[in-house]
């Protein structure tokens, strides 16, 4: 088949059956293993925006480095960062650690991923926060100490290197954290709280008004999961057909290998 055929094939089989996301998981250089995706830019900044398939959100969600940004992706990005703390808070009780923040933030994106049965490492999530812990701070000390000037949180000192945080669990600080979420997420929970116009001085403002914070996280885990659960079947499906069914097998076996070992 000629290369542009393939290229073709490549491209409406990573749109119309996976998630946008063509990967390659062999690259050989310099006697090492690399994996890369390749994604258009407009699919990027709607799923960093809007969770619209949550994949390549949720990869963005944990500590990357970027080489060159074109886009400024790392500024939207911000977003992302502010949305997925505000998730996460509303999954935590009044008092938790550093640690347990970011070890929610980093499950968020696999929340409902069916390969974490079977072909991921169960310590997945602890080793990336424990194994990048200065990188997680320095991701979302922005959008911790944002939430300090708006009384959503207080830090305190430990024992340890990580600080403790204790949380405002109360309906306002709840309805403040919902409205960091991408506006597809809001919609979802409207559907189960209604929704209510509030009028400024300006225009109309839509917001979602929450009667619970315990039925708002509920709502957002939901979302979250259907969305990963699509996602990564989708992607797996994609990934298959892709990069054929040799490679394909290849790849899943070192998956479950690697998740069989974490269980051992």
């Amino acid at each position: 088949m000629p290369r542009g055929w393939c290229t073709l094939v490549i491209t409406e089989v990573a749109d119309e059956i996976g998630v946008g996301v063509h990967f390659n998981p062999f690259v050989s250089w310099n006697d090492k293993t690399f994996k890369y995706g390749v994604v258009r830019m407009h699919d990027l900044v709607e799923d960093v925006l809007n969770w619209e398939r949550f994949y390549l959100s949720g990869r963005l969600q944990k500590p990357v480095h970027v080489l060159v940004d074109t886009l400024d992706v790392e500024h939207l990005n911000s977003c992302n960062l502010r949305a997925a703390a505000s998730a996460a808070l509303l999954f935590l009780p009044s008092n938790f650690t550093e640690e347990d923040l970011y070890a929610k933030i980093c499950n968020l994106s696999y929340m409902g991923d069916l390969r974490m049965f079977f072909a991921e490492d169960r310590h997945k999530v602890k080793k990336i926060v424990q194994g990048q812990f200065d990188l997680c701070r320095r991701m979302y000390k922005p959008v911790l100490e944002e939430f300090a000037t708006k009384d959503l949180l207080r830090f305190s000192a430990s024992s340890s290197h990580q600080e403790n945080i204790i949380q405002d669990c109360s309906l306002p600080a709840a309805q403040s954290l919902v409205s960091c979420l991408p506006k597809p997420v809001r919609s979802y929970i409207g559907m189960s709280f209604g929704e209510q116009q509030r009028m400024n001085t300006g225009p109309v403002v839509h917001e979602v008004v929450i009667a619970s914070r315990a039925e708002a996280a509920n709502c957002v885990e939901k979302f979250i999961r259907r969305k990963v659960m699509v996602s990564s079947a989708r992607q797996a499906v994609s990934g298959l057909l892709t990069v054929g069914i040799s490679r394909g097998s290849r790849y899943l076996a070192n998956k479950v290998s690697k998740a069989w070992k974490s269980w051992g």
